[in-house]
């Protein structure tokens, strides 16, 4: 491994969720991680575990992610040992999803380092990325909890946010002060301003043993079940009953929000063209080519044809796509459904998904 640190190190990849917000092109049965979203031939998983490979080679990747993904998993990812894809009954949050891992890793290797990455993020400097790596796992060999924030280059109310407190041994690396919920516009403006707050990628690293413990104190109604639900998966046991009583909670909430309070988090600040496709405008944006009048297609170029319009069009369809007179236009034409919407209203798509799951349209979601 061409990593800094002494120790082994082990990448996680948390795949759950199916992309609400990416309806219809994402769905249940084939998420967004799952997707070739960029046109570059490789899925967003894919390409999430090829960054990593400095680090990390697929013996040391794990998946955590649910039943009905892992043949797709497995698929796109052959080279994964089966034991390295870790299966989930149901979906439970991200404190789940992570722990499960850590506490497999625990009973493997106490003393390594993991880092947990996102499957469905964007990366555009992959060797910027990889220099702020080998510092937050430098910096895990303090014993701390470490994550990675994002230098924000503008005011944003669509990310948690982390705030830079005093320097820790080891240059660009800090004290979280506080891990800091989606904010409102004037607060993200107000925190762009200070200079002190970064965005919050949900990247996170510490030794093995470090992020068990932090389960352990600050969410024992976890870590205990965990603990053991680990224990049975390794042993090829069935654990079902015992997933289904967890509680559902975001990492964040659950583990790092405390730990941060007990002094137990550190921050290193990174800048490598981040992005996190959560709808069809941040799609476009990591699909721009730099010709801000031009309608975005993700699909068959040949099939769509814009007129005097802005906005992005994702066709799988088949049919062609006109485009006349319409400014920052959504259309995903799918064979089975349709969407015309605005980047305005992108983040509105999962409303428009949970309505059509209280009408019983569960088949095409």
């Amino acid at each position: 491994m061409s990593q800094s640190s002494s120790h082994d190190f082990y990448a996680v990849i948390p795949a759950g969720g199916s992309g609400t917000r990416l309806w219809p092109l994402s769905r249940s049965q084939e998420p967004k991680f799952l997707l070739d979203l960029l046109g570059t031939g490789k899925s967003l998983l894919v390409e999430t575990i090829e960054r990593l490979s400095p680090f990390a080679d697929e013996n040391h990747v794990y998946v955590v992610t649910g039943e009905a993904h892992v043949p797709a998993v497995m698929k796109q990812a052959p080279g994964l040992p089966t034991t390295n894809v870790l299966s989930e009954p149901s979906p439970k949050n991200s404190a789940a999803a992570v722990g499960l891992a850590a506490y497999v890793l625990n009973a493997l290797n106490p003393d390594a380092i993991v880092g947990f990455f996102a499957a469905d993020h964007v990366i555009q400097e992959d060797s910027a990325f990889q220099e702020v790596l080998r510092t937050a796992i430098g910096a895990a060999e303090s014993g701390h909890l470490v994550t990675i924030g994002i230098t924000p280059h503008e005011p944003s109310s669509a990310f948690g946010y982390i705030k830079k407190d005093g320097a820790f041994s080891g240059e660009g690396v800090h004290h979280v002060g506080e891990f800091v919920e989606k904010p409102s516009f004037l607060d993200a403006q107000r925190f762009l301003a200070s200079g002190n707050y970064l965005w919050n990628a949900g990247i996170f690293v510490g030794k093995v043993s470090s992020v068990v413990a932090a389960f352990d104190e600050f969410a024992a109604e976890l870590g205990a079940p965990l603990r053991d639900i680990a224990e049975a998966l390794s042993a090829g046991e069935n654990f079902q009953s015992a997933w289904d009583a967890l509680p559902s909670i975001a990492f964040d909430y659950a583990v790092a929000e405390p730990a941060a309070r007990a002094g137990k988090f550190l921050v290193v600040p990174g800048s490598f063209g981040w992005q996190d496709v959560g709808d069809f405008a941040s799609l476009a944006g990591a699909r721009d080519n730099g010709a801000a009048s031009d309608v975005i297609v993700v699909g068959d170029t040949t099939k769509v044809h814009p007129h005097d319009s802005t906005g992005i069009v994702v066709g799988s369809s088949g049919r062609i796509i006109t485009v006349l007179g319409m400014k920052d236009v959504v259309i995903v034409d799918t064979p089975d459904a349709l969407l015309v919407t605005t980047k305005d209203h992108a983040q509105d798509v999962k409303q428009i998904v949970e309505s059509m799951k209280e009408q019983g349209l569960e088949g095409i979601l």
